[in-house]
């Protein structure tokens, strides 16, 4: 029953997270509206939270974004405390997820190979007689 519990803590988490960087009420410049937060993972004790963060733009980018966001950690712990009903609200620990720009690259090579497969999969072309 606690396991609910703690996912249905982290979705709200995750979806009032992203909701504050889309409005950009987290000031820190490092952080960008393209940052996406693609899993939270709450402890069972729920005095943790683990929170990656994702986007398709550069590494980098995903790495200043962690860091201002951990930044603003406290800011947000008392944006979500506000709207969540629990006696305390998790400790939040920001992580770099590579995972949505690592699809994006999946699918462009498979897009790739298809484009090469369709390519060497043409019949010749019949040559004009010059006769």
């Amino acid at each position: 029953m606690a396991e609910y519990r703690t996912e249905r803590i982290g979705r709200l988490i995750q979806e009032k997270i992203g909701a504050l960087i889309v409005e950009g009420r987290i000031k820190d410049p490092r952080v960008n509206p393209f940052l996406s937060i693609t899993r939270v993972s709450v402890s069972r004790d729920l005095v943790w939270a683990e929170v990656y963060v994702s986007s398709f733009h550069a590494e980098a980018n995903i790495v200043h974004g962690v860091a201002g966001l951990q930044s603003a950690a406290g800011f947000i712990q008392a944006q979500l405390a506000a709207v969540m009903r629990i006696r305390q609200t998790p400790r939040l620990r920001f992580h770099a997820d590579s995972s949505l720009k690592e699809g994006f690259d999946i699918i462009h090579k498979l897009d790739e190979l298809k484009a090469n497969e369709l390519k060497h999969d043409e019949p010749p072309s019949p040559e004009p007689d010059g006769a």
